[in-house]
């Protein structure tokens, strides 16, 4: 693969944080922990932006104890981005101010790309820019209470196709002080199936000229993120489920806008090698081997796809509880197999079209001063 040079790309720049290669990892509940920030991290040589996953700001204000574990960063992130879930204007406020006076952060990225039923029956999530004036109110909030953090939001097209947001709440990003925007190319009501919608990438670009746009959506290769960028005109990239069982994409990302070659696509026993790091990262992030494995099983089906691993063998893997296992079982598998043709493509949830499932009376006027109920909050962070 050809590199894209410095001339084509620039650094990102949030705030006062200068990103390069302009690559951001999405906030992926359950697996955008420290352990996989790491891993992302160290293949990337420490360049990109590498985001947490998502946090909850009433669990944050209240301290709740997994949320605190979450909001945990290796000495080494620079800059340390957290992704904030809220709903209610004033604990959105209360929650950046905590992350400034107690130094938790050095970015704040804002949640309202969420497509999941339970959120968005209250009002939140992807549900919550149709009412542009709450939108405002907690963007303004957010930026008032960041003193010198930047504040950047995530979004989706909006709610379904008859129900678009996504330029008016750029525009309101604007004008609130928000530093940066990232698009999610699909409606709530596509959730993850069918194709994301680059060309509205392309026109929230040309509408908001002032500060960066970043596009996700369907970036499974480093080639989809320099195409991307070609063709839509945005300033960064979003990976979220294409680096699911790939934390090297990052390596790739790096040589891509660079201008070096692709690195070569790793053997099996190379992925092997991953997978046990993987797998030991969270077991010490965990204080537990076996909890960290456990934790593991998720991504097994994620670094496999594609090879020829066998039924029993992937069976035994999904119920592995030691690194000694898990290494021993995965030393059972051809070592030297290729990496598999094809095997680059949509991994993680792929759901399509739903109906997006809405409070009452929620469509019938965006610009109503609407609250959204404490209950439309997760209890814990992370999703």
């Amino acid at each position: 693969m050809g590199g894209m040079t410095n001339d084509a790309a620039t650094p990102l720049q949030i705030g006062p944080h200068t990103v390069w290669p302009p690559v951001v990892l999405a906030p992926m509940a359950g697996i955008t922990n420290a352990p996989f920030r790491t891993l992302c991290r160290e293949f990337s040589g420490g360049k990109g932006l590498f985001v947490s996953e998502m946090i909850t700001t009433r669990a944050l204000v209240e301290r709740d104890a997994k949320t605190m574990r979450l909001i945990h960063f290796d000495g080494t992130e620079k800059p340390r981005s957290i992704q904030l879930y809220g709903v209610d204007p004033e604990t959105v406020g209360k929650a950046v101010r905590m992350i400034v006076d107690e130094d938790l952060a050095d970015h704040v990225d804002l949640n309202f790309g969420c497509p999941v039923p339970k959120i968005t029956r209250k009002g939140g999530g992807s549900a919550l820019p149709y009412k542009r004036n709450l939108l405002r109110s907690i963007l303004r909030e957010a930026v008032g209470n960041a003193g010198s953090l930047p504040v950047t939001m995530k979004m989706r097209k909006g709610i379904d196709d008859d129900h678009m947001t996504y330029l008016d709440a750029g525009r309101i990003a604007v004008e609130e002080g928000v530093t940066a925007i990232a698009l999610h190319g699909r409606t709530a009501a596509q959730h993850y199936g069918g194709t994301a919608d680059w060309d509205a990438i392309a026109r929230l670009k040309e509408t908001v000229t002032e500060i960066p746009v970043l596009g996700n959506g369907d970036i499974w290769s480093a080639e989809d993120a320099v195409r991307m960028m070609r063709e839509t005109g945005c300033d960064g990239v979003v990976v979220g489920r294409g680096c699911l069982g790939r934390p090297w994409l990052f390596g790739d990302l790096v040589a891509a806008f660079e201008g070096g070659g692709a690195p070569a696509a790793p053997v099996f026993k190379e992925v092997a090698r991953v997978m046990v790091r993987h797998a030991e990262l969270l077991g010490e992030w965990l204080e537990s081997e076996e909890r960290g494995v456990i934790d593991f099983r998720k991504h097994v089906a994620w670094y496999t796809k594609g090879f020829s691993v066998g039924s029993d063998l992937r069976k035994k893997l999904a119920v592995s509880s030691s690194l000694d296992e898990l290494s021993a079982l995965l030393s059972e598998v051809d070592g030297d197999q290729a990496w598999p043709i094809g095997a680059d493509g949509p991994r993680g949830r792929t759901s399509g079209r739903n109906r997006v499932v809405l409070p009452d009376g929620w469509l019938d006027d965006p610009y109503d001063c609407a609250s959204v109920g404490a209950d439309a909050e997760l209890d814990t962070s992370g999703g």
